[in-house]
């Protein structure tokens, strides 16, 4: 079965997926089987996405129109095709600069072995460089690692917060300057203090 994936960046209706779902269909996908998102790029809020992977079975087929569709970035995309390869589901890619990809061929496999190649690049590209910060940092007497976002004030603030029951996370979230995912390193949804938050409580 043939299943194509839409999104675009803006919820606003300043963008619109018709010039997406058109070439979907064109390449042969049934609209129904079409999941789509509104959400930008980077956001790991995507639920249509999130429906459209787990909907996939072996032998089905994933089509995007573009490349940059489906991946918040590099290392997600050749992870998310990674394990679709694994899974045995193919991943088509309709135009842009990845219009070459197609894993069920062995010119596709090629093409996405370089991607796969870059990603791993750029891991230990980075890898490198965080490991000579912190050789760096620690030569001139500084301890490197995570800054933390919250003080020790307003951990316990989430905490007694979030052991409420009427507490609204949104508002919650507002107030410390904090996005949700976030809070939930610090503090469970029920009020318990996780990892992130007892390294800010135990700080000096």
């Amino acid at each position: 079965m043939l299943i194509g994936y839409a999104r675009v960046s803006k919820a606003d209706g300043s963008q619109v997926v018709d010039l997406q779902i058109d070439a979907l269909k064109r390449a042969g996908v049934n609209e129904k089987h079409i999941y789509r998102d509104q959400a930008s790029g980077k956001s790991e809020d995507r639920p249509g996405l999130a429906a459209c992977l787990k909907a996939l079975r072996k032998g089905d087929m994933l089509i995007v129109w573009k490349l940059d569709r489906l991946g918040r970035d590099l290392r997600h995309l050749v992870n998310t095709v990674q394990d679709l390869t694994e899974r045995e589901i193919g991943f088509r890619v309709l135009s842009g600069q990845g219009a070459n990809i197609d894993t069920t061929t062995s010119s596709g496999k090629l093409v996405f072995g370089i991607f796969a190649a870059l990603s791993e690049f750029e891991r230990e590209l980075i890898r490198e460089r965080t490991i000579a910060g912190l050789k760096a940092a620690r030569a001139r007497g500084r301890k490197g690692g995570r800054k933390y976002v919250l003080t020790k004030s307003q951990v316990r603030l989430a905490e007694a917060a979030m052991g409420k029951r009427d507490t609204h996370v949104g508002d919650l979230c507002k107030e410390l300057g904090i996005s949700r995912p976030t809070l939930y390193r610090y503090v469970s949804p029920k009020g318990k203090i996780r990892s992130a938050g007892k390294q800010v409580l135990e700080r000096i």
